[in-house]
């Protein structure tokens, strides 16, 4: 993913730091030396680069700090605090509101993933019970109008465009006067857009915008236009009033930093972020939990988010029931699965997890793991409710197994790599059994229970070590205090995220 490789370089800089014996002006101008060079190596614009490495000057003199201080936290707090003040223009987005009508406008050049990025927008909202509608006001590229009603019909949202009408202006105002005689609460028009920045481009947007009235512009950037950013973007901003930024393509291997410093060009907030082409490969963008992603720091709050997502609370205590037991199924196996598939991409999960680098699933191996539990659930349809059911492996023998393999269309050698994949979780889960299960609703009880060590058992060697071993968990959990997600995360997903990571190290 796009800043995967600045991540890691910063976090290396970080760790080096941690490595050293002392912390001096030496080791503390040679960490901000590399993190500069990784930003400038990323496409940073350079003034905000030489800001933010005086910014850290001032904040770490270490002089004056203290003896009993821990300065290797300072300097990394500091660096955090930086990187996000980068990223923050410090004013929100304007925020639409259910049930009260909105109007949403996109520009952007074309090429920028403006109508995708349109279609992603509006189907987000509508699975959060909005009810959004698009208007193409692009007239100016072939198939434009084309590419929205295709977009929209998968997603089922209602559409408005026209093949004769060649007025931008004119269909925008009749397709936002149209949706707001239908109650739609979120009327997104989609703009044209420009191989480069034109006047005519720029007029049609501010006549397009003086017939709709817009609540909110959103400027939607490619993430791999390096330095030209920072200039594109004070252009569209002086030419309408860009109130947000989405930026897309941040799946490819393009640098991004650029992208990212157009938030100081157009000082409006990244809103959302694409991260592939997919309708649900899309996420919103949050300063600090992104940084802290970036730094291979984690999102907890994400991460709980999404299991809240796809566990069902009803599951949970019959999980963690599970879990204390460390009975470990195929059944069991096919359920989380089905979790994980539910998530999203694999990538952006295991991101979420503290200590997980971004270099620990390089390019492609997203779209490699999630085949494989493709394959692994296929196989397991074609299995009988006694064999999903049983703990005891030996219950596979060679005549289930030619069955199985015939049943799914796979091979007997992809069928025994399944049972070893599950022989390896039943051993992680069985490494679980003993937790205390609380009286229902005492969540912190499970906590209190959900020890370090406990923990230290579930999480792969390089998670551990990223964290800072057994002393960094601690004080991991201590930070968290007794937070009852912690127990649905471990309940929910067993070893699973073990499992994935170490079968692509």
């Amino acid at each position: 993913m796009v800043l995967a490789q600045l991540g890691g370089s910063i976090s290396r800089a970080l760790q080096q730091m941690s490595n050293a014996t002392v912390i001096d002006e030496k080791v503390l101008n040679e960490c901000l030396n590399e993190i500069s060079r990784a930003l400038l190596q990323s496409d940073v614009q350079f003034r905000m680069v030489r800001d933010m490495q005086s910014n850290i000057k001032k904040i770490v003199n270490l002089d004056d700090l203290a003896a009993g201080h821990n300065k290797r936290r300072i300097i990394q707090q500091a660096v955090f605090n930086e990187l996000c003040k980068m990223l923050d223009p410090g004013k929100p987005s304007f925020t639409p509101k259910k049930g009260k009508t909105s109007v949403i406008m996109f520009v952007g050049l074309q090429g920028s993933g403006k109508t995708t990025t349109c279609t992603k927008y509006a189907y987000y909202h509508q699975k959060k019970g909005w009810k959004p509608a698009l208007v193409c006001a692009d007239t100016f590229r072939a198939g434009a109008f084309d590419q929205l009603k295709q977009n929209a019909t998968k997603a089922k949202i209602p559409f408005y465009g026209s093949y004769m009408e060649s007025d931008p202006v004119k269909i925008a105002a009749e397709g936002v006067e149209r949706f707001k005689k239908e109650n739609c609460d979120l009327i997104i028009v989609d703009t044209s857009g420009r191989h480069k920045q034109e006047a005519a481009l720029f007029e049609e947007m501010r006549q397009v915008s003086e017939a709709t009235k817009p609540d909110l512009v959103i400027f939607v950037m490619d993430s791999s236009i390096g330095q030209a950013a920072f200039d594109q973007a004070q252009a569209f901003k002086q030419s309408v009033a860009v109130g947000a930024v989405i930026i897309t393509k941040m799946d490819g291997h393009a640098k991004g930093g650029g992208a990212l410093s157009a938030v100081a060009a157009t000082k409006s907030p990244v809103i959302f972020i694409g991260t592939g082409e997919h309708m649900d490969e899309f996420e919103i963008f949050d300063v600090k939990p992104f940084v802290s992603r970036l730094l291979g720091m984690g999102d907890w709050s994400g991460f709980m988010d999404k299991i809240h997502e796809v566990v069902p609370t009803d599951q949970q205590p019959e999980l963690l029931q599970k879990l204390s037991e460390g009975t470990f199924t195929l059944r069991l196996m096919y359920e989380q699965f089905q979790n994980i598939m539910k998530m999203g991409p694999i990538g952006q999960v295991f991101s979420m997890l503290p200590g997980f680098s971004a270099e620990l699933m390089p390019k492609g191996h997203e779209k490699e793991s999630q085949a494989k539990i493709k394959r692994y659930m296929t196989m397991m349809d074609s299995m009988t409710n006694a064999e999903l059911d049983s703990t005891n492996p030996k219950l596979m023998t060679e005549s289930r197994i030619i069955r199985i393999a015939r049943g799914s269309g796979r091979t007997v050698r992809d069928v025994m790599e399944m049972i070893e994949e599950y022989k390896r979780l039943a051993k992680i889960w069985s490494k679980m059994k003993g937790l205390k299960i609380p009286k229902k609703g005492d969540m912190s009880a499970l906590s209190r229970s959900m020890n370090a060590q406990h923990m230290s058992k579930a999480l792969p060697p390089q998670m551990l070590k990223q964290i800072g071993g057994m002393g960094g968990l601690q004080s991991l959990m201590k930070q968290m205090g007794s937070n009852k997600d912690m127990a649905s995360m471990f309940g929910g997903l067993g070893g699973l995220g073990e499992s994935m990571v170490s079968r692509l190290r």
